[in-house]
């Protein structure tokens, strides 16, 4: 015959190991968010908004290479800039 206080152990047992079943996965789960945010770039349109933050004008061209993008901007004084933005980070790495 099965007593109230088995019955209650049991469920005790139960939700202590689901609820370490659900933290684990959680864990694992942030984990695989967390690299592929560090994969994670920038897109070309978000790279164009960040260069013309830093020099205002109209956007010439785009140029992609393997871990920044490169965008040559004419400013309204008729001087072409060129931006270098990191690829994954968005930071400015150089105005020319």
């Amino acid at each position: 015959m099965i007593t109230y206080r088995y019955c209650v152990l049991m469920l005790v047992l139960i939700a202590s190991f689901s609820s370490g079943a659900t933290t684990a996965f959680a864990q694992k789960n942030l984990r695989y968010h967390h690299a592929s945010n560090q994969l994670a770039e920038i897109s070309q349109q978000q790279a164009v908004a960040i260069a013309q933050q830093h020099v205002p004008g109209r956007l010439l061209s785009v140029q992609r290479t393997t871990e920044s993008y490169r965008v040559k901007i004419l400013s309204h004084k008729g001087t072409v800039h060129v931006v270098t933005i990191d690829s994954r980070s968005g930071a400015v790495i150089a105005t020319h």
